[in-house]
């Protein structure tokens, strides 16, 4: 696909909507993308990674290069950085307006703009995207990554040339995680339910993953003891990795829960179906509902500096209530 777009020249349409599901190598594949445009002497669309242009991207310096994310909003207030920043705001693409009323860099080149995810915008930002996509600049692609495409304004893609990009199959995945040598492939391909980069970027390194595995160790032991579970261990240990993942780890915990009650194949755990399987002769289900309910509110305010190891004893004491 790269090289026959790459063709296509000034035939392109200026802006590419890569959708689909988190962890999947959207951005990756993005970045593969805008390194090629950029580079100077592309081979069989590829950058080729030895030419000025290229080391200028890799270094993280390029000036016909500009990446949007929420993190970037981040870096005008170091004061403000109590929690994760999870928009775009407006005041980034006012930026972006007057960095693309600058000249390119290279005459002749291309300018390349990537924004993820797209979904992160908040409507003012949005309204002034769309302008730029309405009216934009002569030789400048917008890459646009997006893992929610439902959440964007039909206006902007309308203006978009849309790329769904599929998950890979068991197979495929598990051949990919093998040659980057990573440790427990089934586990990392079940567990990010067929998105592993999502979990390899989380774990960051391979001693990293090893940890991240013993963390599951702990806390699918601890969940698979149902009613009488240590409500104050299993929350110590689930918080390891943050509030969000806690929920994140009941959130699949629970589905898996489902399946097994509804005699399906299980999604997340399928190394754990007979444990699954002997919670869920135990569940009362519309404890089961409400409890899922409850996760999807405290999913909203995840990130909030409250007490997070009470929120989560408080969670894990309704759990317990499941199989009672």
């Amino acid at each position: 696909m790269r090289a026959h777009w790459l063709q296509q020249g000034a035939q392109r349409h200026h802006a590419l909507l890569c959708y689909g599901k988190q962890g999947i190598g959207k951005l990756a594949f993005a970045k593969a993308m805008s390194a090629m445009l950029l580079c100077l002497q592309p081979q069989d669309g590829q950058a080729c990674g030895q030419c000025e242009s290229c080391h200028w991207l890799s270094e993280g310096g390029h000036p016909d290069f500009k990446e949007i994310t929420p993190e970037d909003a981040e870096a005008d207030d170091s004061k403000k950085k109590t929690r994760k920043r999870q928009q775009i705001t407006i005041d980034q693409i006012r930026a972006l307006h007057d960095y693309l009323s600058l000249s390119n860099h290279r005459v002749g080149g291309m300018r390349v703009v990537l924004i993820h995810p797209l979904e992160a915008m908040n409507i003012a930002a949005s309204n002034a995207l769309l302008k730029l996509l309405e009216e934009p600049p002569q030789r400048t692609q917008f890459l646009l990554v997006s893992h929610q495409r439902q959440a964007l304004l039909p206006t902007i893609l309308s203006r978009c040339m849309q790329v769904e990009m599929p998950v890979p199959s068991e197979a495929q995945g598990l051949h990919w995680l093998q040659s980057q040598g990573v440790a427990q492939p089934e586990w990392v391909w079940h567990y990010s339910g067929g998105a592993p980069i999502g979990i390899l970027a989380d774990a960051d390194g391979e001693n990293a993953l090893v940890d991240w595995h013993g963390w599951y160790q702990q806390w699918r032991t601890l969940l698979g003891s149902g009613a009488a579970m240590d409500t104050v261990a299993a929350g110590s240990v689930l918080l390891k990795q943050g509030m969000e993942q806690a929920i994140q780890v009941l959130q699949k915990w629970l589905l898996d829960l489902w399946l097994s009650r509804e005699q399906c194949a299980l999604r997340y755990h399928p190394g754990d179906e007979a444990q699954l399987r002997k919670l869920a002769a135990q569940l009362d289900m519309s404890r089961l509902l409400a409890f899922q309910q409850q996760l999807n509110r405290f999913k909203m305010t995840a990130t909030h500096p409250l007490n997070q190891e009470l929120q989560l004893e408080q969670l894990l004491m309704q759990y317990k209530k499941l199989f009672q």
